[in-house]
């Protein structure tokens, strides 16, 4: 098929028309017929198999009986009023059940004729019923030419509305390629497809929809998954090529006074290991003279900052500005004032600028960038207004990156005539094929090494009933002197989710733990700025030894004399999040403890997340197995571009050929970086193809 005959408006195919065409754009995004080819099943129900009556089973997915409708008549009334049908084979009887359309089946139903029906079961008493099946006579049925696999397509509530249903969209696929026949051109070069045994693109593409068999289905997923995350590789490795070397950098050739008489007199602690080799990927990076676009990966608590303020110093001793951009203000204050001790006798000037800075000092601030004189500027969004101006902007560091949008991020690049060199830091730890997918176009570092000295936080999963049993413990840790967090996931109590609310846990708390003997702090994300920072600041200084709080602690608190987090309805949130509020202790010399508190009903995927956080700390492992439970799209806090939109691959499930896609477009672009060999001309002509969409994973099928 050449790839112009995409475009080919959906409209012009036989059996569609204007009302259908509109409903396939709007509700299947399906305009062209390209999109109905690459439309894939999301799963294939084996048609060749029948059950008896007698051998149904509750728990069947769909299944096919053959067997005559002996009665007909309606039950029920107004509102509940439905279709019944007797359905008999011989071996028992099942009801064939309609609430809708009655009149439309009463009409054309057959009694005593051979009928498959064919739908899900259900039990009620000893009597199975199938509601609204799929009825086809059986002469109809054996004389339709139909595959061994029926495939099942993405559907929704509009189109089964407008009785679009599945058999509708099967005979629109199948009228598709009998139209096209075998007219799909080939995307993948000759040897790729020899040395994996890759099926070619016209027989992948029919039994993607129409498998010849069970065998012939997988070999076709198999080749298209393939292809889709190959050509996603592809764009992504020749962005990050393109960067390094189209896009000039400054060169930063200096190691010098300041670096140095940083990391010699007032470094506060020896760099871990990991540390070290992060620092020299940067440096190497800033010298070459390419625009660097690195991605700092680090646990919570492994040092990224220090690492941050290295890159800033090895900007500064080249002439130029640096500035660190974090998601909130409560963030960017602590990152401010962590650089700002640690930078306290090298005399060089650091600056804060969030929406609360007042005007006057705003003022200074945009003097002193200007003229040079301020150094480092660290902020919110603040940094990216169009007041805020550099006099060289040589290294601008992101902290969670992923709560920025790309235009929020090109409005920094732009403070310069090049762009500043870009280092983006998350402590959410990303797996590896996700990393592959999402970052695929930056280079990746990793602090994979805690500081030495600091213990692993002891994690234990309690029940409502052992609540006693805490209280104790959290006395016996206050009498050590150390201090408490405790966190809801609600701020009021919801009539839909029975779950521990904030304001009844403060008011328990304080009955638990009186004054003057405590004192208790209350934080959440309804609360005035200024009378969070008043009973954060409460806690930090060590007045009140308890901080009931939402998960607006997550980030943003750094409290080395805090030894235990108790999350309340542990249950209710996402592994990493458990995580992040996890790493606001264990910052001291002592012991820490996380509580994981829930009550007796848990789903499988809650005991899945909470055993997995009494068992292991590693940031990465956890990772893993949140991206298994709940998918890429929602593991970044933000549903990412490309992730949600692929068609026919699954980057968890299928991160073996993501690892393989990703090896042979290394390999393709380092024997043939402008992809002009003969061999590769498949390639370069879907390249240019993709290079003409905005978009590249829509199109890639």
């Amino acid at each position: 098929m050449p790839l112009n005959f995409l475009s080919t408006p959906i409209d012009y195919l036989n059996g569609v028309g204007p009302q259908r065409a509109k409903l396939l754009k709007s509700e299947l995004h399906i305009h062209t017929y390209g999109d109905l080819a690459n439309l894939f099943p999301n799963r294939y129900i084996d048609r060749t198999k029948y059950y008896k009556v007698s051998q149904l089973v509750e728990e069947a997915a769909q299944v096919q009986v053959i067997g005559k409708i002996v009665n007909l008549k309606t039950v029920g009334s107004a509102k509940s009023e439905r279709l019944v049908a007797t359905f008999t084979d011989g071996t028992g009887v099942m009801e064939l059940v309609w609430f809708r359309a009655q009149k439309h089946f009463r009409e054309s139903v057959k009694i005593n004729e051979p009928y498959v029906a064919f739908g899900k079961v259900a039990r009620y008493g000893a009597t199975y019923s199938m509601a609204h099946p799929d009825l086809e006579l059986l002469r109809d049925h054996r004389a339709r030419k139909h595959s061994a696999m029926t495939p099942v397509y993405p559907s929704t509530e509009m189109l089964a509305k407008r009785k679009i249903t599945n058999t509708y969209i099967v005979k629109l696929m199948r009228r598709l390629f009998d139209e096209i026949q075998n007219a799909f051109v080939e995307t993948l070069p000759e040897n790729i497809l020899k040395e994996l045994q890759l099926l070619d693109k016209n027989r992948s593409m029919r039994n993607a929809h129409f498998p010849e068999s069970a065998a012939y289905l997988q070999a076709a997923l198999y080749r298209l998954k393939f292809e889709e995350l190959f050509y996603i590789q592809m764009e992504l490795l020749m962005q990050n090529r393109i960067r390094k070397t189209k896009i000039k950098g400054f060169v930063f050739d200096q190691v010098g006074e300041r670096f140095n008489d940083f990391y010699e007199n007032h470094l506060p602690f020896e760099l871990t290991g990991a540390q070290k080799r992060v620092v020299r990927e940067i440096r190497r990076d800033m010298g070459t003279g390419a625009h660097m676009n690195r991605l700092l990966q680090g646990d919570v608590g492994s040092g990224k900052t220090i690492v941050a303020v290295l890159t800033c110093l090895l900007a500064i001793d080249n002439g130029f500005q640096a500035c660190i951009m974090a998601p909130t203000e409560i963030l960017a204050q602590q990152h401010y004032a962590g650089v700002q001790e640690l930078l306290e006798k090298t005399g060089l000037k650091v600056a804060l600028l969030t929406g609360s800075v007042k005007k006057k000092d705003r003022t200074i601030i945009h003097e002193q960038l200007e003229d040079g004189s301020l150094h480092i500027l660290i902020g919110t969004h603040a940094l990216i207004e169009p007041k805020v101006q550099f006099k060289n902007l040589g290294v601008a560091v992101v902290d969670e990156q992923h709560r920025f949008g790309v235009a929020q991020r090109a409005k920094l690049w732009k403070k310069n005539s090049l762009p500043p060199h870009v280092l983006v830091m998350t402590a959410t730890p990303i797996p590896r094929t996700l990393a592959m997918s999402l970052y695929g176009d930056l280079d990746i570092s990793v602090i994979d090494e805690l500081p030495p000295g600091r213990k692993e936080i002891k994690t234990v999963h309690r029940y409502d009933k052992n609540r006693l049993s805490v209280f104790n413990f959290i006395r016996d840790e206050i009498e050590l002197g150390r201090q408490i967090y405790i966190v809801y996931p609600l701020i009021e109590e919801s009539e839909k989710l029975d779950y521990k609310d904030l304001q009844d846990g403060y008011e328990s708390i304080v009955r638990e733990f009186p004054s003057p003997q405590y004192q208790v702090s209350i934080v959440h994300g309804r609360m005035k700025p200024e009378d969070k920072d008043f009973e954060m600041q409460r806690f930090v200084e060590g007045k009140t030894q308890i901080m009931v709080a939402t998960t607006v602690i997550e980030v943003g608190v750094n409290v080395p004399n805090a030894s235990v987090m108790i999350i309340e309805s542990a249950e209710r949130f996402g592994l990493s999040q458990l995580h992040q509020l996890r790493g606001r202790v264990g910052r001291g010399a002592e012991q820490s403890y996380c509580i994981l508190m829930t009550g007796h009903k848990l789903s499988s995927d809650s005991k899945t997340r909470l055993q997995t956080m009494c068992e292991t700390s590693d940031g990465f492992k956890i990772a893993e197995v949140d991206l298994k439970l709940r998918g890429p799209g929602d593991i970044m806090g933000t549903r990412q571009s490309g992730v949600m939109e692929l068609r026919v691959a699954d980057i968890v499930r299928d991160n073996e050929i993501l690892a393989l896609s990703r090896k042979r477009a290394q390999e393709l672009l380092s024997q043939d970086p402008t992809i002009s060999l003969p061999v590769n001309a498949n390639v370069a002509r879907v390249m240019r193809f993709l290079q003409n969409k905005k978009g590249i994973w829509k199109y890639i099928s």
